[in-house]
Parts: structure tokens; sequence; C-alpha cells
């Protein structure tokens, strides 16, 4: 007897029996199920956003199993590890799932949150993998204690080796071993008051364009080509939609968000010290146009992760996908200029994607609402960051005509599901 997902594959399932398939009511084992919804959220455009859903909160035994099981089906396991739809609870036995390629364990250790970090040291898999801990020796997450046992680590894997003497701080071939290098992280320092005039260490910016050598590679000598054109970022994005300005002016006084559009309009009231110096901004702006115009994809990834503010504002916009995301990867990036990114519509959806990807920016509420309200960014992505949404929110989002009906639908839903727990309580 064929399995279902064999009729759903030959499109042989009538359109009442999806709906039910998109909701997680057929009759079919938990392991069957979770393939039918992944096959319709990877293959199906009119039932692939509710079998999202249902896949978000889908029960964590079933997930657990599936994540363990080596002989659950690639496409399953592609969506588990997926950094937009991993479970943190499911991560310690997708780590260990033979089926789950190093390679995601490679990409995973470079962007790796602290929490998973933390699950990453304690993996026995990971810990066995020189090029895993060479990653994580390069995420900024890592605490201190974290980077001192992936030090040890890897001196234990070298000393037994033989390639390097104990104590060396060089590899093999006499290159200067990045994981003795890497400075630990500034817990201390307020992400919006970051010295600009600190240097970046190089090891730092090595590291990323050694994670992304094959994209930096086919992106050969690309000129820098800014989204929305070349002095698109002079006048305020807020222009382009005064709903969302009105939106923001009806919240709180109290609440010191910014407006949407992350840039205020220009104004001459003397006691507005964001809006002062247009002029020069523009003359700024315009030097480091210059400045990056001259550069090849290499040397726009270094200005993105070395550069100023001037120059990370228009890096951001870059039409070169692996320049853009070296923006976020600065350490002199603040949560102010990426809670502005989070609302422009002139970058691209990566970038957009990664953003709520990083728990320093995730736990920014100013940014995760900029995000859920952005047009642009990925369907997949608003959903998931609806439920983080406070109450008035939800409800300026649900009569947003700019973004999809999908969004609006559910964050309908999500508002009436509050305003009737407050009403009980």
């Amino acid at each position: 007897m064929p399995r279902m997902i064999d009729t759903i594959r030959k499109s042989a399932l009538p359109s009442n029996m999806m709906l039910f398939a998109a909701r997680g009511a057929l009759l079919v084992p938990p392991q069957e199920m979770i393939e039918i919804l992944v096959y319709l959220v990877n293959h199906n455009k009119v039932f692939g956003p509710q079998a999202r859903l249902t896949l978000a909160g889908w029960d964590e035994k079933s997930s657990h199993d599936a994540a363990a099981d080596p002989a659950t089906p690639k496409e399953v396991l592609d969506y588990l590890i997926d950094p937009e739809n991993l479970r943190p609870v499911l991560l310690p036995v997708l780590l260990e799932n033979p089926s789950v390629s190093e390679k995601f364990l490679m990409r995973l250790a470079v962007s790796a949150t602290r929490e998973q970090t933390e699950i990453l040291l304690n993996s026995p898999r990971a810990s066995r993998s020189k090029e895993v801990l060479e990653m994580l020796a390069a995420n900024r997450n890592l605490t201190d204690i974290g980077a001192r046992s992936v030090r040890e680590k890897l001196s234990a894997m070298r000393a037994e080796s033989g390639t390097v003497p104990a104590g060396n701080s060089s590899t093999s071939d006499g290159a200067v071993d990045v994981t003795a290098e890497i400075p630990p992280e500034g817990d201390a320092v307020a992400s919006d008051h970051l010295d600009e005039s600190a240097d970046v260490p190089d090891e730092t910016v090595m590291a990323f364009m050694s994670e992304h050598g094959a994209e930096i590679a086919a992106e050969g000598n690309k000129p820098f080509q800014p989204l929305g054109g070349t002095y698109e970022e002079l006048p305020s994005p807020a222009t382009e939609a005064p709903a969302e300005l009105e939106t923001a002016a009806a919240m709180s006084a109290g609440a010191g968000a910014s407006p949407a559009g992350g840039v205020a309009p220009v104004t001459t009231h003397p006691a507005a010290p964001k809006k002062k110096s247009f002029v020069s901004m523009a003359h700024e702006k315009g030097s480091a146009l210059k400045k990056i115009a001259l550069l090849d994809v290499k040397g726009r990834i270094n200005l993105a992760m070395k550069g100023n503010k001037e120059e990370r504002s228009l890096l951001i916009r870059d039409g070169t996908k692996v320049v853009a995301l070296a923006v976020l990867e600065s350490p002199k990036v603040t949560d102010g200029e990426v809670e502005k990114f989070a609302s422009q519509k002139n970058v691209l959806e990566a970038v957009l994607r990664a953003i709520p990807m990083k728990r320093r920016f995730f736990k920014q509420y100013a940014v995760i609402r900029n995000l859920a309200s952005n047009p642009r960014t990925p369907i997949d992505v608003s959903l998931g960051l609806l439920k983080h949404l406070l109450i008035q929110d939800l409800r300026n989002l649900a009569g947003n005509k700019e973004v999809s009906d999908t969004v609006r639908k559910l964050a309908t839903k999500m508002f009436r599901q509050k305003l009737d727990t407050t009403k009980k309580s």
C-alpha cells in the first residue's frame, strides 16, 4: 500500500484532504506526518504557509524522534537544522545524528548563539571535530571559559597528531593559530556606545572570509551596486510608508522606540540632536561612496567589518550578499543601526533573514517589531516573530496593508487571542 506522502507528491489528494494534511490532521504515523508537512512547506504554495504554522507548534516528542533518527529523510533534517526553524531542544540530538553533515556543524559553529555554543561544546561529535572547533573558536558569542575549552581541545588534538608541539601557537604550515589570538567578547560594552576608533582584529575578518570563501570567489570583482540607487540613503525611508510612522506615533511616549523607518524626518528644530548636520552627513556619505566604489568584494567586506557608521549604512545595501552580511558581523555595529536596517526596504532579504538569527539583535524589541512590519522581510521570518509582539503592535500589523495577507491574518488571530486573555484576567 503506497504511503500518503507518495500520494501527495503525485498531487492525487483532494483539496479538502490537502488542508487536513497541512493542519497535521491525517491518520498517519507522526514521522510520516512531519515528512508530509515539510514537503508541503517546500513544494506547495497554497498549503505551505499553513503547514509551516503546524510545524512550528508540532509536539516535541515526535520532533525529537525525527531529529534523532538517522533514517529521517534528508529534506526533513534539512528543515529541522535550518537556523530559522531550529528548536533549541532539538539541537543536541541533531548534532549527534550521523545523517546531519559535518558542514552544518561547521556553519553553526561560526554563527551560533551563546546558548548554542554551550551545546556544541558539550556535543561529543562536535568536540571530536578539529574543523568544527576551529570554526567555533571564531565565534564572538563564545564565553571566556568556552574559548579556553576550545583552545585546550585543539591543542590536545594537535599534540596527539604531532603536527604542533605543545605550547606552540603556530599551525603546521607556519600560520598563526587563530584560536590563540581571538579576544574574549566584551560583554560589559553597551552596543550602542561602541568605540568607532577601536580596531577590529584581522583574525575576525579572515574568519568571515574563510567561512564565505566560495561565495567571495563566485562574486569575483563585482562592483558596488546598492539596492534602490546610489543616493537613496539620504532621504528618510519613512517617507515611503506613512502608515508605519502613524503606527509608531500612536505608541506610548515612554516606549523609547524609534519610528519604523529608522531615520527621523529633516527638521530645523534646534533641540533635535540627531537631525542636525544633515548636509555634512550627505558630504560624508558622498565621500564614503567614492571610497567604496574603488573596492572589490574583499575590500568591501573588510570595510564592512572595520569601517565607520556611514560606510556600514551604505554597505548594508550592497547587492552582493556576502558584503551586506559582513556588516552584521562587524563588532562595531550598534543595536540602533540594526534597528534601522530591520525596517529598510532597500536591503537584501538575506539581511533581514540574518538579523533575528543573532541573539544580540533578537533580544531588542524594536528590531523584532520593525522586522515583522517590514513587507520585505521573508514571510516565514515574519510569522515566527509575531508571537514576540505586544498586543498594540499586533493590532497595528493586522491593519498594515503592505505586509502579506498571511502575516496580517495571523496577526489578527493572535491579537484577538491576547485581547481575550487580557479581558479574562
